[in-house]
């Protein structure tokens, strides 16, 4: 595994490990045992950059994952980092698969939620404390000066913001220097990449999540795949409907050819893009088996030139493929 630096210092491994998926919102939960076996098994083949939030769980045990992460890394806490999330939490009363989020940045929130999630973590600080979505309510000036205090008081060590706007990263970072954001991106969704200058700009890092549009670049599904239609959000995603696997098959189609030619997988491919278009990109695929962990890791091992990253942005520009998902709905309580 190769590694890269967020912003200014943070080091991490090329490709992180994205671990909401086995506390939430891909089913039944990975039973705690397997999951913290699985999460060791990672930093056995060169992972150092783990994600996860206080609101990965279930209603029956709500920060289920941020336990988990902090039991697994507990023996190697000092040679990883661990990155968490602040200001959601789920609106409760939906009977919707995924369930709209309700933003919350107040201060004494986030101070709440920060004492929360490193007693959970098991660590006396947190490498890597994303605001989780934007707060209307709240300025993002006062949420970056929440940070500021948190990190001279060695709370945090370095804070950033996920699917972040121009705008918002320029406000913040002003206050207090942003290491990285953490935006949606994929070969399916790339709305993002004008927030290239910025980035490069201030130099922040891009922390991608759903590298792989929830799996579907993998190419291992197809339109008789059933997901649990009570706790997997793929259940209700546009790419994984009968419908999307029309529209996307020249998409799955290029991925495949792609793979043939440099001996790899979809997935290899889908990660080795992003890797090979910008140094400051770290995608954080996410995975419950020992198997993918490994197939991801080894994307960071195949290179494609300038040329054959742009030849694959025309044909993806070029391309008609089915909408992709795009997040859970955002309220006002």
């Amino acid at each position: 595994m190769k590694y890269r630096t967020l912003g200014e210092d943070l080091s991490v491994s090329e490709l992180g490990l994205g671990c909401m998926g086995f506390s939430h919102a891909y089913g039944v939960p990975t039973e705690k045992e397997e999951a913290v076996r699985t999460i060791r098994q990672s930093v056995e083949m060169g992972y150092t950059f783990f994600d996860t939030a206080e609101v990965y769980g279930t209603p029956e045990d709500p920060h289920q994952n941020e336990v988990l992460v902090g039991e697994a890394l507990k023996e190697c806490r000092n040679s990883v980092v661990i990155a968490t999330k602040f200001g959601i939490h789920f609106d409760m009363e939906s009977t919707a698969v995924n369930k709209p989020l309700v933003p919350d940045s107040r201060p004494e929130v986030i101070r709440a939620s920060v004492e929360a999630s490193l007693q959970r973590l098991g660590t006396d600080h947190i490498d890597l404390y994303y605001q989780h979505r934007f707060d209307p309510k709240v300025p993002i000036e006062e949420v970056a000066g929440t940070m500021s205090e948190l990190i001279k008081e060695g709370k945090i060590t370095h804070w950033g913001l996920s699917e972040a706007t121009e705008d918002s990263i320029r406000r913040a970072h002003a206050v207090c220097p942003v290491t990285a954001i953490q935006n949606r991106y994929s070969m399916m969704a790339r709305w993002y990449e004008e927030l290239f200058p910025v980035l490069e700009e201030l130099n922040i890092g891009y922390v991608a999540f759903s590298p792989l549009a929830n799996g579907f670049l993998s190419a291992k599904y197809n339109k008789n795949t059933v997901f649990d239609g009570v706790s997997d959000y793929r259940s209700m995603m546009p790419q994984f409907s009968s419908q999307g696997y029309e529209e996307n098959r020249k998409l799955l189609e290029l991925l495949h050819n792609t793979a043939q030619e440099k001996n790899a997988t979809p997935a290899q491919v889908s990660l080795a893009w992003m890797l090979c278009k910008k140094p400051y990109i770290v995608p954080i695929p996410g995975t419950r088996k020992s198997e993918r962990l490994k197939e991801n890791a080894d994307a960071s091992d195949i290179v494609l030139t300038e040329s054959e990253v742009r030849a694959l942005d025309e044909a993806l520009d070029a391309m008609e493929m089915s909408a992709v998902f795009g997040g859970s709905k955002i309220v006002e309580e």
